[in-house]
């Protein structure tokens, strides 16, 4: 027993020495108040700092007891990085610090940032708001958590769209299945669903909308590619997954299905023609009834108007895409700028965790929420009648959040900011058309589309790009295959690929997969 107990007293002694020691409480102030110091991203750099008088800072020292410093980062990435980097190099992070990528990961292998996982759970608000999953894998080395990505831009503001008053007229359901969609295109083209006499309707319209993520037949055509499970360029899933979708079997079993409606003649036969342009005035016209279009190109009032005005009676509705024979669906790929907040690991050993944990949930309460994303209520903006923020209505137009002099108020934006319908309701407003007379609204096609299946890519945008004879070969190639330059057989398919990795796509490919492990978008 004696013996048992001195091994165990050992092996608390060994822990005791491996483990930092975190202070069980931060320390304070005279007044009560901690110290917590961040260097922001400034939502509006060439507007200036954050004015020593702003509110924020007596109420989070009233409320939340804690003195607040807040560094605004320089506006360019490099000077942010040179100004982190040699903070670090000094052992002088502050407790709270936006960085990037690259600064990231080397700040991970320093050892000087602290694990965060602890600190979702004593902040719910943020980070149902903020931190979903992906956000989290973002920032997970090693099965730890050590940063707080909060979104950027928007994503998945696209999604698959159809003719519901053509479906109607001709008695059909909206299609599910891959063999469904196929026999609705047939009937959009074959079956005169805008009743005009004319044989001038097409079921899937498209165009060549190549990006560095979405080579070959681009975009548009991605649900069809979805339903395969090869939608986009890459296939970042995982490290067993990891490479170019062209190089997976069910790429050939996509492109087959693909050929077949170009044989059939369901899709718009200009589709490899078209510019962005020729194919938004296409479905504007009444030319195809399936399409893959963008929330905004849709249904924002003055790009919805000449449908309107063309079609009284017309109805498009937001689908789900198509479900391939394994049961694989998506609308396309899609990727996150993350904007990411890291605590140093000074931070931690003193104790601060849990107040910058309280300071965060508080920012993404109601009451910081609105004062960090546009002032002060009465003051610098009034909430109209749908609940959003206003400048029209305040005593004193001058002070509107708008106006330039009042935009350092609002520089911590970017903290808070998760591209809510609050946010958005401003940039896609509800209204009625003109000559149906019909409401339409830009954000509830968003989020119509934000709820359909899609397949996260995150990072495809950080992939190395092929070189331009590679490049040219793939998109050339797969073209071919569709005009029937090149038969698409089996055989002929095999033989094409096996030239497209002998002339660059298999070390392109490599590369990829080597980058993709180096930054962390594969696990």
């Amino acid at each position: 027993m004696k013996k048992l107990l001195k091994g165990l007293v050992a092996s608390a002694l060994v822990l005791a020495i491996a483990m930092p020691a975190f202070s069980a409480k931060a320390k304070t102030n005279k007044d009560g108040t901690v110290d917590i110091e961040i260097w922001y991203g400034a939502a509006a750099s060439e507007a200036g700092p954050i004015p020593n008088d702003w509110v924020g800072y007596k109420l989070v020292k009233d409320k939340l007891k804690i003195n607040l410093k807040l560094t605004a980062l320089p506006s360019s990435e490099g000077d942010q990085d040179t100004k982190v980097n040699a903070a670090a190099a000094a052992k002088a992070l502050p407790d709270l610090v936006m960085v990037s990528d690259a600064v990231f990961q080397k700040l991970v292998e320093q050892k000087l940032l602290a694990p965060v996982d602890a600190m979702y759970a004593k902040m719910p608000n943020r980070s149902a708001k903020l931190y979903d999953k992906d956000s989290r894998a973002f920032t997970t080395v090693k099965g730890k958590s050590y940063g707080l990505a909060q979104p950027g831009s928007i994503v998945r503001n696209e999604g698959v769209l159809i003719r519901k008053d053509w479906l109607d007229k001709l008695g059909l359901k909206v299609p599910k299945t891959t063999d469904e969609y196929f026999e609705v295109m047939k009937a959009f083209t074959e079956k005169d669903p805008d009743g005009n006499g004319k044989n001038d309707t097409y079921g899937y319209g498209a165009f060549l909308e190549l990006a560095a993520t979405n080579e070959g037949l681009g975009k548009r055509l991605d649900p069809i590619f979805g339903a395969f499970g090869v939608a986009g360029t890459w296939n970042l899933a995982s490290v067993k997954t990891a490479g170019l979708n062209i190089n997976k079997p069910e790429y050939y079993d996509a492109m087959v299905f693909v050929k077949k409606m170009v044989d059939a003649g369901v899709i718009d036969p200009n589709w490899m023609a078209y510019k962005k342009d020729d194919f938004r005035a296409a479905w504007k016209q009444g030319r195809f009834g399936i399409m893959r279009e963008q929330n905004a190109a849709y249904a924002s009032q003055a790009n919805y108007a000449p449908f309107d005005a063309n079609f009284p009676d017309g109805e498009w509705i937001v689908i789900d895409p198509p479900v391939g024979p394994k049961g694989k669906s998506s609308c396309g790929t899609y990727t996150q700028a993350y904007r990411t907040y890291v605590v140093s690991a000074q931070s931690a050993k003193d104790g601060k965790l849990d107040k910058i944990a309280e300071l965060l949930e508080w920012m993404s309460s109601d009451e910081g929420y609105y004062l960090l994303g546009w002032g002060q209520e009465g003051v610098n903006y009034v909430f109209d009648a749908n609940g959003v923020p206003t400048v029209n209505g305040i005593p004193d137009p001058s002070k509107g959040y708008t106006e330039s002099t009042m935009i350092p108020l609002t520089q911590l934006r970017n903290m808070v900011y998760y591209n809510g319908d609050i946010e958005l309701a401003a940039r896609y407003p509800t209204y009625t058309t003109a000559v149906s007379h019909k409401e339409m609204s830009a954000l509830k096609a968003l989020r119509d589309m934000q709820s359909k299946a899609w397949t996260a890519c995150i990072g495809q945008n950080k992939m190395p790009q092929p070189n331009a004879d590679v490049k040219r070969f793939y998109e050339q190639g797969v073209v071919e295959f569709m005009t029937g330059k090149r038969a698409l057989t089996p055989e002929n398919w095999k033989s094409w690929l096996a030239e497209f990795n002998k002339n660059g796509g298999k070390e392109w490919e490599d590369s990829g997969i080597k980058t993709a492990k180096e930054l962390r978008l594969i696990k």
